[in-house]
């Protein structure tokens, strides 16, 4: 069984910074992406970040040239650094990752979240 658990969020200032990790575990074959979305009350679920293995990165306008993605690929952890953060970037924010798993000699692929973490800009 694959999980994924998050931490780094909190209650910064605007004009502050967080790091947001997410560490996957479990039955793991390889991991082909993993990423990040949000949702802000009242708002529907974002994509943020995104990094494919190959190293593509894709980064919703809003965020561009502040936040940046990156993977430790041997630890199987994902890393959202968050620099200059706004009061409109409060948000709780999730991990995903497509990860390939072994299962009875089968690969099986698929999409995993995880429990989400509070990140609150206040101005």
């Amino acid at each position: 069984q694959v999980q994924l658990v998050e931490s780094g969020g909190g209650l910064v200032q605007a004009g502050g910074s967080l790091r947001l990790s997410c560490a996957a575990s479990g039955s793991i074959f390889s991991i082909n992406g993993m990423g990040w979305y949000r949702r802000a009350p009242g708002k529907q679920r974002e994509l943020v970040a995104t990094m494919r293995t190959g190293g593509n990165t894709y980064y919703v306008g809003s965020v561009k040239g502040r936040f940046t993605i990156s993977r430790h690929n041997a630890e199987n952890t994902a890393y959202l650094q968050m620099n200059s953060l706004k009061p409109e970037d409060t948000a709780v924010y999730y991990c995903t990752a497509d990860i390939t798993e072994v299962r009875s000699s089968m690969r099986i692929t698929s999409d995993y979240w995880g429990q989400g973490t509070q990140v609150t800009v206040s101005s």
